[in-house]
């Protein structure tokens, strides 16, 4: 896997666990809409189905994706938003919706890990107050998109800031301790969630992304899309594998928060 492809990395030889107990509460934060899908959306269809409210946080308005140098940029935000709150709904695997997605709304391609931004993750941290928080690993090397690593520092300066009573005081919220943070695109998994009935959900809520199939997805023609089916599938099995399990997505954990 390239150091710039999206999702799930080949597999590591750290020590591992399998399989969270089901949290009542999960929050993925995602750099751009489709990044959370990429990221973990078989875990999180999983969970839903189990009865965990999902909620999503979208940091970037998305608007620099597309190849299209003539495309109305305000017409793709819109668009784009549209897309994640439908992909949202397609993880929730049939079942009603009940989590939030919120967004941010930072320029695409411009997301800094500031210290207002990290209020703004501790504010929705304090806020849907999750058991379990999923993000990008800011650590992955020769990452070059500069969203993703910001997304992930601010996923996890976010979880201390919220942890913490002395932070973001004036937000009138009380703090909170999420248990488990999951990084996704991690040089160095440790944890596997095995999927294996929930690989066509991801799917199916990246699917929702129709403005990335061409600059993203590589899906424009019906036998490009075919192949993205497969190189998901063939993924998910590929992480499974040296498990023992018949489909996985794969994480860094970190529990000491």
């Amino acid at each position: 896997m390239a150091a710039n492809e999206p999702g799930q990395p080949p597999l590591g030889s750290a020590g591992w666990t399998i399989d969270l107990a089901v949290p009542a509460v999960a929050l993925a934060i995602g750099a751009h809409p489709d990044d959370v899908e990429f990221g973990a959306g078989a875990t999180l269809a999983k969970w839903a189905a189990h009865g965990c409210v999902v909620h999503h946080l979208v940091l970037t308005d998305g608007s620099k994706g597309t190849w299209n140098a003539d495309a109305d940029i305000a017409a793709l935000r819109v668009t784009r938003r549209d897309e994640q709150r439908e992909a949202a709904l397609r993880l929730s695997n049939g079942a009603p919706y009940t989590g939030t997605v919120t967004f941010l709304d930072q320029i695409d391609g411009e997301l800094d890990s500031t210290i207002a931004l990290r209020g703004e993750v501790a504010r929705c941290i304090r806020t849907v107050r999750p058991d379990v928080v999923l993000g990008h690993d800011p650590w992955k090397r020769y990452r070059l998109h500069p969203d993703h690593r910001h997304a992930g520092l601010l996923a996890c300066d976010g979880i201390v800031a919220a942890r913490d009573p002395h932070f973001f005081r004036e937000q009138g919220l009380a703090p909170h301790r999420p248990t488990t943070l999951l990084l996704w695109e991690a040089d160095e998994p440790d944890h596997a969630e095995s999927i294996f009935e929930y690989g066509s959900a991801k799917l199916s809520a990246l699917e929702a992304h129709l403005s990335q199939f061409e600059s993203t997805m590589h899906a424009v023609s019906p036998d490009e899309l075919a192949a993205f089916r497969s190189r998901i599938f063939a993924r998910l099995k590929q992480l499974g594998a040296p498990l023992g399990l018949e489909a996985a997505e794969v994480f860094k954990r970190i529990d000491d928060l």
